[in-house]
């Protein structure tokens, strides 16, 4: 097993994500195919290809793994990954019940992503990852990413503006 990792807090932007090596760098997507905005435009700034594959991997669902808990990794240079993580059911509207944050749904693609990572021999990058438009609290996330990632030996940086 390796070796625990921690969380490392900066100020910055997690589409520049720091240090040498693989990096993936990990978000929350919704589960309705939406991408306008958060930090999904700050990526697509950047790079074309995450949105067109979340795009696709939507449109094609009744035929792959799409769903909430679900991973899609992109690939958006020699050593840089995007993480599509589908953890967010619907979007919040003016009638929303509740924020749309599933945190079931981000432990169980934070589990997918730690043993692509590892197998990638990658750091992972976030910004505080379903507590934007998601409305999900960071101290009931961080105990996800801990668990899922540091834990397991995947070093991990938080993005902080």
């Amino acid at each position: 097993m390796a070796e625990a990792s921690t969380i490392t807090y900066v100020r910055g932007d997690a589409t520049a994500p720091l240090g040498k090596g693989v990096k993936v760098i990990a978000h929350v997507c919704n589960d309705l195919g939406g991408w306008g905005k958060g930090f999904v435009l700050a990526l697509s700034n950047r790079w074309r290809e995450p949105e067109a594959a979340y795009r696709r991997w939507h449109r094609e669902r009744a035929s792959n793994d799409f769903r909430l808990g679900a991973v899609q990794l992109v690939r958006v240079g020699e050593h840089l990954w995007v993480a599509n993580l589908v953890g967010q059911r619907g979007i919040r509207t003016g009638r929303s019940s509740g924020p749309p944050v599933r945190y079931g749904a981000i432990d169980t693609a934070l589990a997918t992503l730690g043993g692509q990572a590892l197998g990638l021999g990658a750091s992972v990058h976030m910004p505080r990852i379903g507590c934007g438009l998601a409305g999900g609290r960071w101290e009931s996330v961080e105990p996800l990413v801990r668990a899922r990632l540091a834990e397991r030996g995947v070093p991990v940086t938080v993005y902080d503006q």
